[in-house]
């Protein structure tokens, strides 16, 4: 990572925390335990990629940086819900998350529960008030991609699939690309399309950037892949060799290490290309595809 993206990344990222600590407040009533728990899920940690690929994406089309900043954090409750609904014992079963006890272990598993609900639900809290646009139709536009992005049809779905071939010997590399591409790629997409939806942009400029997005899905879990495999847990910030442990298809499994390394260097090569048409203003952007094939956690 060039110095240049490290400190984008970094500005963005801080930018995003502040952001989730003014939305999530403490709480002082009887509730106060679960906006506590909320609050360790999203706030001190993550790489916080999904709101810069929508900060950026948002700067394409001049978007006002307080409403796609309201976007990106709303994202970021989205995916942060998605984690703590994962590392559940009646799915991952995690223990650790960005380094430190996973919800359900520093509280308990009911109020983990909750936690992501509520995150959730406050994510389109975020969407549909004003303050995130002026036009009802985009905020409309924006509540229904996401709600489309997150739920049966994307990363649920996904996520379902996941649990159902858990130890399955009949997925091939097709399945396991569809599967991505629901339980990581909607979310990546919606990132990368939802500045051109804030921006009113044309059928051309969302395509390219739906282009983008979905090559660098695939090019961000093949290595998501090999750092489970290759990686280990104080690189990563979670348990690692979980998915030969549990009997999970994955593209490592499937292609080897080497293909699927090969395999999501290209995918970033060609993420990248989709982004021709806008010149420099996408170069942060290019960067990031080269990064996610390089990073280690």
């Amino acid at each position: 990572m060039t110095p240049e993206l490290a400190a984008a990344l970094a500005d963005d990222a801080d930018r995003v925390e502040r952001a989730l600590d003014v939305l999530l407040p403490a709480g002082d009533g009887p509730e106060s335990r679960l906006f506590q728990a909320m609050r360790y899920a999203s706030l001190g940690g993550g790489k916080r990629l999904r709101p810069f690929l929508a900060l950026e994406g948002a700067r394409l089309f001049a978007v006002a940086e307080a409403c796609a900043l309201r976007v990106a954090t709303a994202l970021e409750m989205v995916h942060c819900y998605s984690l703590v609904h994962d590392d559940l014992p009646a799915m991952d079963d995690d223990a650790l998350r960005r380094g430190k006890p996973t919800v359900h272990r520093e509280f308990d598993e009911a109020t983990a529960i909750l936690a992501g609900d509520a995150l959730l639900t406050r994510a389109f809290e975020v969407i549909a008030d004003p303050m995130t646009h002026g036009d009802a139709g985009v905020r409309a536009e924006l509540a229904l991609q996401l709600a489309r992005a997150a739920g049966a049809e994307g990363m649920v779905g996904g996520q379902m699939i996941d649990l159902e071939t858990e130890g399955s010997e009949d997925l091939d590399i097709g399945a396991i690309t569809r599967l991505q591409r629901l339980k990581t790629g909607a979310l990546i997409l919606f990132a990368c399309e939802s500045g051109a939806v804030m921006g009113k942009a044309g059928p051309g400029p969302r395509e390219a950037l739906r282009g983008f997005a979905q090559d660098l899905g695939l090019a961000f879990q093949m290595t998501d892949d090999l750092l489970d495999v290759e990686g280990t847990a104080a690189e990563t910030g979670k348990a690692v060799g979980k998915d030969a442990a549990r009997g999970k298809a994955t593209f490592v499994s499937l292609l080897g290490a080497e293909r699927a390394r090969t395999q999501a260097r290209l995918l970033a090569a060609q993420a990248a290309e989709h982004l021709a048409a806008f010149g420099p203003a996408a170069a942060r952007l290019r960067e990031v595809a080269r990064w996610v094939v390089e990073r280690r956690s």
